[in-house]
Order: C-alpha cells, then sequence, then structure tokens
C-alpha cells in the first residue's frame, strides 16, 4: 500500500498517522485538540486545510484529523485512513442538532446505529438494507469513562443526513416517530466503511442545538460541552 501515499487528499507518509485517529468535522477543532490534549505534535497533512496531526496522549501515539462536512467527505477520508494508512479505530468527534424529547442541549450522544437517507451504501449491492453500526467495544468503552467522570450520556439511534436545509418539512417529525435521537450528517459513512475494512469506527456527539424545543448554545457553552465530549473520547483512544 505504500505506493498508495500519500493520497491525492492526504500528505502523511507511511507511518505517519496513529492506529487511532480522533476525527471532528472542522480542521480548525482538529487544531484546537491537539495544542490542547496533546504533546510531540508534527503536523501531517495541510491539503485543502484539512488539517492532521500526531502526538502523544498520556504516553499513547494518537492522531487528529479534520473529516469535512457532509458523508462524501467523510467518505473519501475515512476510506484513506482506514485502507491506505493502517488505521483501525475512528471515533468522529462532532455536533448534532436533537429531535428526541430525551436529549437536551449539551447532552452527550453516543451514536450505537445510524439511520440515514442517505445512498451511500448502495454501493455494496447488498440484496437489502444494511443497518450501520459503531464498534461495541468502542460504544462500551465510551460510556465506561463518561460514568467515570459523571458525564452523563445517551446511547441510541442517530440519523445522518445528507442535507441541511431540506424541503421536506414533514422529515424530522417522522424520523423522531421512530426514536431517533439527533441529526448528523457523517457518522453513516463512517460507520459504513469501518464494516467494509473490517475495522472500528464510533460517533460521540454534543446536542449543540434542538430542532423542537428552538434551545441553542452559545459559543462559550459549546466550548465548554464539547470539552466534555473530547476528553471521553481521548479516554476511549488511550485504551485502544
Amino acid at each position: 500500500m505504500a505506493n498508495l501515499i500519500p493520497t491525492p487528499h492526504n500528505a502523511a507518509g507511511e507511518g505517519e498517522i496513529a492506529k487511532t485517529v480522533l476525527m471532528p468535522g472542522d480542521p480548525l477543532r482538529a487544531k484546537y485538540i491537539a495544542e490542547h490534549y496533546l504533546t510531540d505534535i508534527v503536523c501531517f497533512n495541510e491539503v485543502r486545510n484539512m488539517l492532521g496531526f500526531t502526538g502523544n496522549y498520556h504516553g499513547k501515539r494518537l492522531s487528529v484529523m479534520g473529516g469535512g462536512m457532509g458523508m462524501p467527505s467523510m467518505g473519501i477520508y475515512s476510506y484513506e485512513l482506514y485502507h491506505f494508512y493502517g488505521v483501525e479505530n475512528i471515533v468522529r468527534i462532532g455536533s448534532a442538532g436533537g429531535f428526541s424529547d430525551s436529549v437536551n442541549v449539551r447532552d452527550i450522544v453516543v451514536g450505537l446505529s445510524t439511520s440515514t437517507n442517505s445512498n451511500y451504501a448502495a454501493q455494496y449491492k447488498l440484496p437489502g438494507t444494511i443497518a450501520p453500526t459503531a464498534d461495541f467495544s468502542l460504544v462500551e468503552c465510551a460510556v465506561a469513562a463518561a460514568r467515570k467522570k459523571n458525564i452523563p450520556v445517551k446511547v441510541g439511534n442517530i440519523l445522518s443526513s445528507d442535507t441541511f436545509y431540506s424541503a421536506d418539512n414533514t422529515a424530522n417529525d417522522l424520523w423522531k416517530a421512530m426514536g431517533v435521537l439527533c441529526v448528523e450528517m457523517e457518522a453513516a459513512a463512517l460507520y459504513l466503511n469501518a464494516a467494509y475494512a473490517k475495522k472500528k469506527a464510533l460517533c460521540l456527539l454534543t446536542i449543540s442545538d434542538h430542532l423542537y424545543t428552538g434551545e441553542a448554545l452559545s459559543a462559550a457553552e459549546r466550548q465548554t460541552s464539547f470539552h466534555e465530549m473530547m476528553e471521553i473520547a481521548l479516554e476511549v483512544a488511550e485504551r485502544q
């Protein structure tokens, strides 16, 4: 595989990316995590400003890289990490809009599985509908880390949507009626790529706004809440 790297989207050479990667959507958040939580950091990618860094966290080698917005972007970056760079675990850390009455703004959601309105899985030509699912060992680890830190989390089904601005104003009600906790835009592609590569994936989300109550976090509140999610993700990564 060495002849396939660097890729058109990732300038890293062989061995420059750790086995576990944390993936926020925003590359600047990846930079923030690297600078505030890791030591001895090295920037391995600046292509398209999708920043990626490798460093150490409590002696554990770890990488963090932006994944962009939407399933096409996550699909490209996670595929290359799994297939070309030998990555074993990817933990997406992002924000989501709440659906369920059981979740509130600031809550952290562990995406056990993800529904989707995307056609991403069509490429596998399956004779039915696959349910994109997180790796259970990573789910267990995240829940244990949250309990240890006294951070409440919700575990369940999330929605990965291809549309941020939808022309269908009934869709949210239908997903909510089926018990879907919240909506984001990347996890389904990540989980499907992980299944295809026989690797591990997990999505952790902070509810930044609620689509039914109208609540939304301020910039300062997002920073505090995201810190809790990042600390859970870092402990998951440390244990791999």
